[in-house]
């Protein structure tokens, strides 16, 4: 297996990466105001890479053996391999070692430096692709309509921001915690699905065009009962005729939830990268004053998605997540990875009443197909189906991959 150059290659081969970096067009644009040095570590191989006026010592290291590192420097990782918070949250052998905090306010520049070694050993020279600009989907024949409702939930009125587009029957879809309705937007401009579907994505408050209460930023709470009544004010304001629910992350566990409550109101549910309850995810540094949200967040997602994922989906994805309102992101965390928890429920699910799917992508390492494929295994009726090649983010990060997902399903409901 194939990784990092060894013996008396290593030190030519550092030497070249460490110019590679001072080249690069995207870390001259990130390593404006850094002053930090850190460095990779490959069993007793070292290769140390410095920003501005930095320390004489590294402050943290990625630290792997040169087993862990053949199986990242492979041109299609295999899954939980393929990024540096994958690797740290599912791959034994793995560290970032040395000072916390110093490597998460320049995560990116890991991350970046990574993937210009990996250019490296698999193009043999530069230069590494820039940061590419974020997909932003052509409609089929026009452009989603857009329009605020009036919802009224959990004791109180909502302004609440949706877009529609297509024509048919109703297909619901929901985004992901600290994102937005243009994660639909994929979805919205491929004409296999929108020449049946009329597909509405709206904003949660706090979200996107979505407008906040009159309360101080950072009072932005989500729980089960808040979230699922917002669900069913937006089917009742948009005016939507039992429609198909889709929903991924967090998203995709309320999808279980309306499922239990509310199975008459839907002709199906399906429920991408969900389970009965996802541990450890929520991390305290997303709303820590000494770290960038808009740097940290979207890095802290970037390695959810599968390699395979179009450059420009996944550019996309990260653009919008460093766009968040102040922990927003945070407080939808808490709610994924805290107060969601529905391992004394889900059993009570009755598919007859309304059918459930369940799809995961392969390389979603938050809440991995293993842990869907469980909860599905609890539900009588449920049918659970593990996606090749996709991550977290499904419909988002490689639209028409997952639509092949997809069409049956909505085939099947029509």
């Amino acid at each position: 297996m194939a990784g990092w150059p060894e013996g008396g290659a290593w030190d030519g081969f550092v030497a070249r990466w460490q110019a590679a970096c001072a080249g690069d067009a995207v870390l001259g644009e990130w390593r404006r105001g850094a002053a930090i040095r850190f460095a990779v570590v490959s069993g007793d191989a070292r290769a140390e890479f410095a920003f501005g006026e930095a320390a004489g010592e590294a402050a943290f290291a990625l630290e792997a053996s040169p087993e862990i590192w053949a199986k990242h420097l492979l041109p299609i990782p295999p899954r939980h391999h393929h990024a540096i918070f994958a690797m740290r949250h599912r791959v034994p052998g793995f560290a970032v070692t040395g000072d916390e905090i110093a490597f998460l306010r320049h995560c990116h520049l890991a991350r970046r430096v990574l993937e210009i070694g990996r250019w490296l050993v698999l193009r043999g020279n530069g230069p590494v692709p820039a940061f590419p600009r974020p997909a932003l989907p052509a409609m089929p024949a026009a452009d989603p309509t857009g329009r605020y409702l009036d919802v009224a939930a959990d004791g109180r009125d909502w302004r609440i921001y949706a877009e529609q587009a297509g024509q048919g029957r109703d297909l619901l879809v929901l985004h992901t915690a600290g994102a937005d309705n243009r994660q639909a937007h994929g979805l919205m401009a491929d004409a296999r699905i929108t020449k049946d579907w009329r597909i509405t994505a709206f904003d949660m408050p706090w979200h996107g065009k979505s407008p906040p209460p009159a309360e101080a930023p950072g009072s932005w709470r989500l729980t089960t009962d808040r979230y699922v009544e917002i669900i069913m004010g937006v089917v009742k304001a948009a005016g939507l005729d039992r429609p198909v629910l889709l929903g991924a992350s967090m998203s995709g566990e309320i999808c279980l939830e309306v499922a239990l409550r509310h199975p008459e109101a839907f002709s199906a549910i399906i429920a991408c990268e969900a389970c009965d309850h996802v541990p450890g995810r929520r991390s305290p540094w997303a709303d820590d004053p000494r770290i960038n949200q808009a740097i940290f967040v979207p890095e802290w997602i970037h390695g959810l998605m599968a390699p395979q994922s179009p450059a420009e989906c996944a550019a996309a994805i990260w653009w919008q997540y460093s766009q968040g309102g102040y922990a927003t992101f945070d407080r939808d965390i808490g709610f994924y990875s805290g107060e969601w928890d529905a391992r004394d429920r889900v059993h009570r699910i009755d598919t007859a009443r309304c059918p459930l799917f369940m799809l995961t992508g392969e390389y979603d390492y938050s809440c991995t197909a293993e842990m869907s494929e469980a909860t599905a295994a609890r539900i009588k009726g449920a049918r659970f189906t593990r996606m090749e090649g996709i991550g977290h983010f499904p419909f988002t990060e490689n639209p028409p991959l997952f639509a092949e997902y997809l069409l049956p399903i909505l085939a099947e409901v029509q």
